[in-house]
Order: C-alpha cells, then structure tokens, then sequence
C-alpha cells in the first residue's frame, strides 16, 4: 500500500486529502481498491466509484469533485475476458468492495450511513446491479437498502452487452435482454436514491438514454420516493462524465430538485 498526502483546490472548498492506494478487499490480485479521505474531517459522505470500459478494460481512478471534503473509494474489479469468467464474477467484486467501504470507512472517519455508490458505464451497471439487487450485499450481511444513493452516469439498464457475449448470446448488441443480470428486472420502490444521468441523442450510446429513462419512469410509477433521470444536452457517451460529477455532488448535499 502507497500513503499520499496533498492538497485539492476545488470550486466550493480547499481540502488537505490522504489516499492510500492498493488496498486488498478480497483474496484475488486483482481486487484492490483507493481510498481518499479528507484529513481533519469526520462523518462525511463516501462515494465508491466504480470504473467504465465495457467490463473488459479500464482501471480504477478518482473522480475530479470539486468537494474534496467527500471521500472516495476507487475499487478494481475483475474483467470479462482477463480473470472474470462472467457478469457475476464482475458483480460480485462491486459488491466485495461497497462491502469492505461499510467495514472500513469508519477507521479513516467516514460515516457508514453516507455512502454512495456511483459509476460510469460499466461501472454504473455494476452499481445499479448491486444497489437494487439486495442479494450481492446480501452475501456480506448488508442490505443494499444501507446505501445512501445510487448514482449511474450512463449505464447499461438491460442485460450488458458484454456479460451476453461472454455467455455465448450472439443477438444484435442493441436488441435488449432483461433477466436477472439486468437492471430492470430489479426495479422497485423500496431501492435507494436513485440518480441516472446520461448524454443526449442521438449523442449518448445506442438507446442508453432511453433504457434509462424507462427505469426510472418505472420507479416513479411504483411510488419510489426519489428516483431522478438527467439528461446532459450535447454530451455523447465520452462527454457526459464533466456534468455528472456536478450532479453526484448536488445529490450528495441534498441539493438535487
């Protein structure tokens, strides 16, 4: 493990940060996770931040929020086609490292009732599986109802595409698929916060927003208390990362309308 101590300068507040980097959070190499935590600080918010790339590349990295008084937990996970076999190998690792946030957090100062799980692409597949699907975190004797909020910048709603190919499915990419790996077969009133942001057509991927926006259609019509659709004029799938930290942060603070 690596200890770095510096100084962030953001928009709304200047922060001495400390970040440990490598981390195990489970028994494989590859499941090893950042942590930056704000220094002087107790009980803030965490968001643990899971990674893009198609759940076949990428790597884990902070997100540039302007309030470096929010903490961060930057998790790796295995990857289909390297070390992952399937989706659920993938799923699960999200779930070992939100599992390890709750275990741990509180040893830097972080509040356990404020954590955030939040992701972009893959990632916010990832976080939408493990958040509305409560038996992931059911494995470590934690509800998914603990989490604070879901936040999914531009993530796949029905079954990814790459968890289909890995297990032999050859249909179109885009036609959708909605089973127990998809986050729509999950959807209900009783999930956590839940916040999709996305870019704009024809801009975003290929029916991204609209799988999105279904979602969350259908958690307003079963009475979930707040579930919010966002969607980022003129940013493609690539472009929409800059306005979402604004808005994780606004969600954070309880300042999203």
């Amino acid at each position: 493990m690596t200890l770095i101590t510096t100084t962030l300068v953001g928009f709304d507040s200047f922060a001495e940060v400390r970040t440990i980097k490598g981390i195990p959070y489970a028994d494989r190499p590859s499941r090893v996770l950042d942590v930056r935590v704000p220094v002087g600080e107790t009980n803030f918010p965490t968001v643990v931040w899971l990674h893009g790339g198609g759940l076949t590349g990428g790597a884990r990295h902070f997100i540039p929020l302007s309030d470096g008084k929010i903490a961060q937990v930057s998790a790796e996970y295995r990857l289909l086609g390297k070390d992952a076999t399937c989706g659920e190998d993938c799923i699960e690792d999200a779930a070992a490292a939100v599992a390890w946030t709750f275990a741990h957090i509180a040893e830097y100062g972080g509040d356990p009732s404020k954590i955030y799980l939040c992701g972009k692409s893959a990632g916010a597949y990832l976080s939408m599986m493990v958040g509305m699907d409560g038996k992931w975190l059911a494995t470590h004797g934690l509800s998914n109802r603990d989490l604070a909020g879901i936040v999914a910048v531009s993530g796949q709603a029905s079954k990814h595409f790459n968890v289909r190919k890995f297990s032999g499915d050859d249909d179109p990419q885009y036609l959708p698929k909605i089973d127990d790996l998809a986050p729509l077969a999950h959807v209900s009133k009783d999930i956590p916060p839940f916040v999709s942001v996305c870019g704009e057509p024809p801009y975003e991927w290929k029916c991204r927003a609209e799988e999105n926006r279904f979602l969350v259609a259908t958690l307003i019509a079963l009475g979930h208390p707040f579930a919010r659709y966002i969607e980022c004029p003129l940013c493609d799938h690539g472009r929409v990362d800059k306005p979402a930290w604004g808005y994780i942060e606004l969600f954070i603070h309880g300042r999203l309308p």
